[in-house]
């Protein structure tokens, strides 16, 4: 489904591998100089949706939650710099610099996005909720730039 607009689809997700799949072609598409913010409550599947971005990018091994160290970076295709703000404000992480340095050469996600609303510009905002069912969950990703329109298709069409 998407909007009126046309800059917002919403995917189902029935497992974990759904969810590692939508964002296996969010990587499989992505060619550098990508922001995207991920947004959504504790267990929501934000970490399973970047190891899907992951592979997309061609990174083989683990994908882990950076909640602990703050930003993770693996290298494949592209390189996939992995932020998560749980334990961070936004001005903490705009001063410690996590939201800087971002290359042409990599993908950039930032887990518990909703932390540094307003203080970087993203080119997709991905909203990942839980729904009745225990697996299930509601994924929404938003293109914040007209330009990333076609983007949004290209995925739709793949999942």
């Amino acid at each position: 489904m998407e909007d009126d607009r046309g800059n917002v689809i919403r995917i189902d997700s029935r497992s974990p591998e759904e969810t590692r799949r939508i964002g296996k072609a969010i990587g499989r598409l992505a060619r550098g100089g990508e922001v995207i913010l991920l947004k959504g409550p504790l267990g929501a599947g934000k970490t399973t949706l970047v190891q899907g971005i992951a592979r997309g990018l061609g990174i083989e091994g683990p994908v882990q939650s950076p909640s602990f160290v703050l930003e993770r970076i693996h290298r494949g295709r592209l390189e996939l710099r992995h932020l998560d703000l749980y334990r961070l404000s936004g001005e903490e992480a705009l001063e410690a610099g996590l939201l800087s340095d971002i290359g042409d050469d990599q993908v950039t996600v930032i887990e518990w996005a909703e932390r540094a609303e307003g203080l970087i510009d993203a080119d997709l905002e991905v909203k990942i909720e839980r729904t009745s069912e225990e697996e299930n969950r509601s994924i929404s990703i938003e293109a914040k730039n007209p330009a990333w329109k076609s983007f949004l298709l290209e995925v739709q069409k793949t999942c």
